[in-house]
């Protein structure tokens, strides 16, 4: 499947995948990425259903390969390759998707969802974790206002986020039934900004975004960037605050076993009547 010709290309993936194995060289930071695991093994715990076939799609690391092997028939390990964002997934032909911290950098996400929901069997399962909210925020604040005091303007620092309400919305539209989303907000402390940088090249997640700035940034606006994130967003102990917010969404495939909602008109009882009783 082609991208949408209406979706913007925010993300240059083909460096995003240079970056991620950058961080593999480097040593990887994997504590979100090891959050996520544990919560993803705790939801999967909670469905009363046996899936067979399993799709890892583009988690980083490769860290869901043995967990999935374990529990599962079979596993297609979905890796970033290119530019694509083609999933070479067969319709009906997994049980089973799921995805850690990857889809927050997926240009054309409405179109990526609509992939995955035509590549699950009736009654299948996507479940998913990704960077949204608010993460970050606190480092895109201090860059701007450094960069706008420095240098007289704004480049593209830290990527939008999808926010939940959004991801909602887009499992809906590309035909999931039951689309549940939730949040998991964390903070993490560090040092310094010049720290949370460090560890966010070390995850693979520093900016690939098309518009980015192709120079390097000057020493005195980082400095100033490191001045103003100290000043605006650290604790009595000095440490500075680094937001993380990972967006849950899950849906399944539609069957003909799951609850559906009431036609219109075929309500048994009355509101009206019931809050009549209620204030009688």
């Amino acid at each position: 499947m082609a991208q949408s010709p209406t979706a913007p290309v925010l993300f240059d993936r083909a460096l995003l995948k240079r970056r991620q194995e950058r961080a593999l060289k480097l040593g990887p930071v994997t504590f979100l990425l090891d959050r996520v695991l544990e919560d993803f093994d705790d939801r999967l715990q909670a469905v009363m259903r046996n899936f067979a076939d399993a799709a890892d799609i583009w988690t980083p690391g490769g860290l869901l390969r043995g967990p999935l092997a374990e529990r599962f028939k079979s596993v297609a390990h979905v890796d970033l390759l290119s530019d694509s964002e083609t999933l070479p997934l067969q319709p009906a032909s997994v049980d089973l998707a799921v995805s850690a911290l990857a889809l927050q950098f997926v240009n054309d996400l409405p179109g990526v969802l609509a992939q995955i929901r035509r590549a699950l069997r009736p009654d299948g399962l996507l479940l998913a974790a990704m960077i949204g909210g608010d993460s970050l925020t606190e480092l895109r604040q201090a860059f701007a206002m450094a960069e706008a005091e420095c240098e007289g303007g704004v480049s593209p620092r830290v990527a939008p986020f999808a926010d939940l309400r959004d991801v909602g919305g887009l499992l809906q539209r590309a035909g999931f039934a039951l689309p549940v989303t939730d949040v998991d907000s964390l903070v993490v402390r560090y040092d310094n900004a010049f720290a949370l940088m460090d560890d966010l090249r070390r995850m693979g997640a520093t900016n690939v975004m098309i518009e980015r700035r192709r120079t390097l940034t000057r020493i005195p606006t980082m400095l100033r960037m490191s001045e103003i994130y100290a000043q605006r967003f650290s604790d009595p102990d000095g440490r500075i605050r680094a937001s993380f917010d990972i967006l849950w969404l899950s849906g399944w495939a539609p069957h003909e076993s799951q609850p559906k909602p009431l036609k219109p008109g075929s309500a048994t009882a009355s509101l009206e009547e019931a809050v009549k009783r209620r204030r009688t």
